[in-house]
């Protein structure tokens, strides 16, 4: 076995020839087109370990190994190598490039399901309304309340923010329809009558009547869809001068904690709100709403 994987890795040395053998079989895939640039993007951290370490039956297991002893990468990241290493393998051992799949029998990474990273939450969420309601208005500042208002009344991601189209609003119905994060088609929401308000002023202000709904008024990219970095940026840059240390997606955690706490625990309720595939995902969040609304007694305990 080790000589017919040495033959293969100096068919493809230097590792430039193995990392185009890599992204071909990445490009194969029948993936989201996010998982593919995300598994592109990370192989190269495993290329460079069987460079500098002669491939063999353990070399899967070695370079887990090499993963858990670093400490500048969170458990999460390390996972995701993990992960893409592992897709590769099999890749290999599917197409008969490799005699046997050296992945079996490695465990993942454990991760605690339990959220590291918190949502806004309402005092933050508060002064957020109050001041974009002061904003002079502008193309930039129109567009901002509108996005805004899809990630709180909403939840949307970045992604399902980017993808929307002008066709894809429908104010007198109050709905919208989003393409959803793994999702293959566009599923109807129920629009709030707030997101409603912001959505139609902004296209009715800046003058957008088909095609992409969010667009960029910049020189490089006039009138071009927004890109998720994009979003991110016009959000952040928002926060930060509000002196908000958060993330565009700690409005969905906002959203969902509040549709959580709003209908009692119901999370097959709130599952038709926030969209998740997994009821096992919003018990996360469940987890968290109890645990705060537990802390009142548990610091009563010890102050008797």
């Amino acid at each position: 076995m080790n000589m017919e994987i040495q033959s293969y890795i100096g068919n493809f040395t230097p590792q430039a020839g193995l990392h185009e053998r890599a992204l071909r079989i990445f490009e194969a895939l029948d993936i989201a087109e996010s998982s593919r640039t995300d598994y592109k993007s990370r192989i190269g951290l495993f290329l460079e370990f069987i460079q500098e370490h002669p491939f063999n039956r353990n070399s899967f297991l070695e370079f887990k190994r090499h993963l858990a002893a670093r400490n500048d990468i969170s458990v999460s990241t390390k996972s995701k190598y993990l992960t893409v290493a592992r897709v590769f393998l099999k890749e290999l051992n599917k197409q008969g490039i490799i005699p046997a799949d050296i992945t079996q029998n490695v465990k993942s990474f454990q991760q605690t399901k339990k959220h590291k990273k918190f949502g806004l939450n309402q005092s933050e969420v508060d002064l957020l309304l109050a001041e974009i309601d002061q904003l002079p208005e502008n193309f930039s500042n129109v567009r901002l309340k509108a996005i805004i208002a899809l990630l709180i009344y909403q939840g949307l991601r970045q992604v399902e923010v980017i993808r929307l189209d002008v066709e894809d609003i429908s104010p007198g119905q109050m709905t919208a329809l989003v393409h959803g994060k793994g999702r293959d088609d566009k599923e109807p929401i129920d629009l709030h009558p707030h997101t409603v308000e912001a959505l139609t002023h902004y296209m009715a202000y800046c003058k957008v009547r088909s095609g992409p709904l969010f667009v960029s008024n910049s020189n490089n990219n006039q009138s071009g869809r927004l890109s998720t970095r994009s979003i991110r940026n016009i959000v952040t840059t928002f926060l930060k001068d509000l002196s908000i240390r958060n993330s565009t997606h700690g409005f969905r955690h906002y959203f969902t904690t509040k549709l959580i706490e709003l209908f009692s625990n119901d999370l097959l309720t709130v599952a038709k709100f926030t969209r998740h595939k997994s009821v096992e995902t919003l018990q996360v969040y469940n987890d968290n709403v109890s645990r705060k609304n537990n802390l009142p007694k548990y610091y009563e305990a010890f102050n008797k």
